[in-house]
């Protein structure tokens, strides 16, 4: 007897697995097809939960990983995203479906130019992306309601913080790169206030002005 090929709701039941009971992202998840989203070649293994490698050394987020960091934002219907580190597209496309809008911002010109291609044959209308240092962020289009990171650092990157608007939400993996804490902290009058750790998760290093240098 052969083995089921997994399903879009397959990849909804791992992100149930892990925690996350937000009902409009668990049918962002199974609107989403993570097929349209990963590298050539890799779509037998799409609806896996599972990281698969991409250009210059980087990996998509696991699925279930992605849905839990999403959570975290706890974001309304209108709210203005930053996500840094775009990748493929697919975490980005979740968000779009939560939200009004999205600024992404991929270092990577190849990644970045995929991910638009794979937006657009979506229909996806809502992100604007950009190219460039994302560990700075996209200050022209600030103050954003909450910021999204996918790669990791010892602390949030002062512009990053400064972008967020008084009561909005930052996650972000918290660490030296391969073995961090996904954090969610909430931007006060201060400044940043840690809210909790969501997971224990392994990333890949945030390069830039206010990450590791490249």
């Amino acid at each position: 007897m052969t083995e089921a090929t997994p399903s879009p709701e397959d990849l909804v039941q791992a992100v149930r697995a892990v925690g996350v009971r937000d009902e409009r992202l668990l049918e962002a998840v199974r609107a989403t097809p993570r097929a349209a989203f990963v590298p050539h070649g890799h779509q037998a293994h799409a609806y896996e939960d599972a990281p698969l490698p991409i250009a210059h050394g980087q990996v998509t987020t696991q699925p279930s990983l992605s849905a839990l960091m999403i959570e975290g934002l706890e974001v309304s219907g209108d709210a203005h995203i930053l996500e840094v580190g775009t990748g493929l597209g697919f975490q980005t496309a979740l968000l779009a479906r939560l939200a009004g809008d999205v600024v992404t911002i991929e270092m990577w010109p190849e990644l970045a130019h995929q991910a638009r291609r794979n937006l657009d044959r979506q229909g996806i209308r809502n992100v604007e992306l950009h190219i460039g240092d994302g560990s700075g962020g996209v200050p022209v289009r600030a103050p954003y309601d909450a910021v999204i990171v996918s790669a990791a650092f010892p602390e949030v990157p002062a512009p990053l913080v400064e972008q967020l608007r008084p009561g909005g939400r930052l996650v972000q993996p918290i660490g030296p790169g391969g073995r961090e804490q996904v954090m969610s902290f909430v931007r006060t009058a201060t400044g940043l206030e840690r809210c909790r750790v969501l997971t224990p998760a392994h990333f890949v290093r945030l390069r830039g002005r206010y990450g590791f240098s490249s």
